[in-house]
């Protein structure tokens, strides 16, 4: 039978014209390539390559013998760790202002960015964006500062006013349970503006002709808000949620140094400071790596679990 049309090209003619093209667009992009090299070179150096020292917490350190020559311990480390009575304590303080910290700061972006989005006078809402959100340009040493002048048993502006009015201070930064709530209400004030940012760039995607129509429909501010406002930054919310998840077992730093004292430590002490304290301070670096390398698993189990969780709804990062 006589064969009619063109020659099925053979398989090695059909590798050769993928590796011609495979070339041809390496070729066009070598300017992208280019631009993304030292980008991959930062997190080579200064983000992959320093991990190398997570070895220490498998390690007995010592400075004379370095990284590498120091001798082998195994999991002495994390036995010793975890046979401590206190770090119970630490890690539900952890969980605990961590999990807090969610609940009260997580909501208030949301909420500001739907407040600030109903404005209608852009004079107004424009200065309401920057006033809410210049706090997050503050480093929280000054942001310390501005607590400790406000609420300073002996110094303070608002027991200055109880003293006056009623001859009497209160120990603010000394009770737990107000400590926590200024706490709490510091780190809300630092960061909701930020949070708030990002929700308003959310909103700008939402198609404005919904509005119109549930509008002509009859629906109430509330019920626009419910049922176009709040499922049009959904996946936004989403990622967000996520993120916090996967650090909900670090407590920063900075906050909670600047704020802490010996009659607070009971639910100031965290992670992050006693990682310092054994590390820097008691020059324990093997122990305090090995306690940052159990932060760092537990955040990668959450994040993982979150997205495992948000995928179930159709809105995972991965």
């Amino acid at each position: 039978m006589e064969h009619t049309g063109s020659p099925l090209p053979t398989s090695a003619s059909a590798v050769r014209t993928k590796r011609k093209i495979s070339k041809r667009l390496l070729r066009q992009n070598i300017p992208l390539y280019a631009m993304f090299i030292p980008i991959m070179a930062y997190f080579i150096i200064f983000k992959y390559y320093p991990m190398t020292g997570l070895i220490i917490a498998f390690k007995n350190y010592r400075f004379i013998d370095g990284i590498w020559g120091s001798s082998w311990n195994g999991l002495d480390n994390f036995r010793l760790i975890f046979g401590n009575d206190q770090i119970s304590g630490i890690i539900w303080n952890t969980l605990k202002l961590s999990g807090l910290s969610i609940v009260v700061g997580f909501p208030m972006p949301i909420l500001l960015a739907i407040l600030v989005n109903e404005v209608r006078r852009s004079s107004f809402k424009r200065a309401v964006q920057t006033m809410v959100f210049l706090p997050h340009f503050l480093n929280w040493v000054i942001v310390g500062g501005i607590v400790l002048t406000v609420f300073s048993q002996s110094t303070g502006a608002i027991n200055h006013l109880l003293d006056a009015w009623f001859g009497t201070t209160f120990p603010f930064l000394y009770q737990p349970w107000s400590w926590l709530a200024i706490y709490l209400g510091a780190t809300v004030w630092k960061e909701a503006g930020w949070g708030m940012i990002i929700y308003l760039a959310a909103l700008t995607s939402i198609d404005q002709s919904l509005y119109e129509a549930a509008s002509i429909d009859g629906a109430s501010k509330w019920q626009q808000i419910r049922r176009i406002t709040l499922p049009g930054i959904m996946p936004t919310v989403i990622i967000m949620l996520v993120l916090k998840i996967g650090h909900l077992m670090e407590v920063g730093f900075d906050q909670i140094y600047v704020l802490q004292n010996q009659a607070v430590a009971d639910i100031s002490e965290v992670i992050s400071t006693f990682m310092y304290k054994i590390g820097i301070q008691q020059a324990q670096f093997s122990l305090a790596t090995a306690i940052g390398l159990f932060e760092s698993l537990v955040g990668l189990v959450l994040v993982v679990g979150a997205n495992r969780l948000a995928r179930r709804f159709g809105q995972g990062l991965w």
